[in-house]
């Protein structure tokens, strides 16, 4: 059963990412900031890592910094997660070193078509 953990900070989004995922046979490690979700991910050792940009404490991109500095975590992917989506958020995010981008509010068939491509 692949691991996928979620780094949201907003309870509802993290309650729909969580009921989908499982529903789909995923198991779901959840955290609420960029700190944990560090500290998770080394724990943990995730599939993939669903990564909300805006969190207080550690943001998206300093929190994905860190865990590409991990070595077990160096190349497990990571898709931003933004409700704030621009023209040129892809390109950012993916020069950030994302391996995709999802634009909040999430719509649950590209939530899962990109968890299924990304892991497959």
């Amino acid at each position: 059963m692949k691991r996928i953990l979620v780094i949201e900070d907003n309870e509802l989004n993290m309650k729909f990412i969580r009921e989908v995922l499982r529903r789909r046979g995923y198991t779901v490690i959840e955290a609420f900031d960029g700190a944990d979700g560090v500290a998770l991910a080394e724990q943990h050792l995730p599939d993939l890592i669903l990564m909300d940009i805006n969190m207080p404490h550690m943001g998206g991109v300093a929190a994905l910094k860190k865990i590409q500095q991990i070595e077990p975590l160096s190349k497990t992917p990571v898709v931003a997660l933004t409700a704030y989506a621009m023209e040129g958020d892809r390109e950012r995010f993916i020069k950030e070193g994302f391996i995709d981008y999802i634009a909040k509010p999430i719509s649950i068939g590209v939530l899962m078509e990109t968890i299924e491509r990304t892991l497959t």
